[in-house]
C-alpha cells in the first residue's frame, strides 16, 4: 500500500519483463519524510507525481523498454494507450534528443507525451486549434 511496482514492457515483442521493474510511493510526502527532500531528487518527484495522476484517473501502468531506449510511462486505459517522457528540464541537446528520441522512434499513432517542470509544450497543430 505503501510502495507500488511498476513492471517494464517490450514494446517491440509486446511482453512484460521478469525483472527491471521500478518503484513509486503512492504518498510523495511519505517518500520525503522518509528519504528527506532535495531539491535534487525533483526530476523523481515529478515522475512520481505524473505516475499517481495516472493511476487515479484510471490508467494501468508500465515503463517501456524499446531496444536499449527507455520510455518512462505507458498508460493504457479503455483500449487507448499514451507514452510520456518526464524531465525536470531541457536545457541540453543530448536531452532533447533522449527524451523527444525515445518517443518519436515508437512507430504507432498512439499520443506521446513530453512532460516538463514549468513549461507546457504542445504540438503545432493543437496550438493552432486550440489557440485562434
Amino acid at each position: 500500500m505503501l510502495i507500488s511496482k511498476v513492471q517494464r514492457f517490450d514494446i517491440q515483442g509486446k511482453k512484460v519483463f521478469e525483472v527491471g521493474e521500478k518503484y513509486y510511493f503512492n504518498d510523495i510526502g511519505l517518500s520525503n519524510s522518509i528519504a528527506g527532500f532535495s531539491p535534487f531528487d525533483l526530476g523523481q518527484i515529478i515522475g512520481n507525481a505524473v505516475y499517481l495522476h495516472l493511476k487515479s484517473i484510471g490508467y494501468s501502468v508500465l515503463i517501456g523498454k524499446q531496444n536499449d531506449r527507455e520510455i518512462d510511462f505507458i498508460g493504457e486505459r479503455q483500449g487507448e494507450k499514451i507514452y510520456i517522457q518526464v524531465a525536470l528540464r531541457i536545457t541540453e541537446k543530448q536531452t532533447m534528443e533522449r527524451e523527444f528520441g525515445n518517443l518519436m522512434a515508437i512507430k504507432d499513432n498512439y499520443p506521446k507525451y513530453v512532460i516538463i517542470e514549468g513549461i507546457i509544450q504542445i504540438p503545432l497543430r493543437q496550438f493552432l486549434y486550440e489557440f485562434n
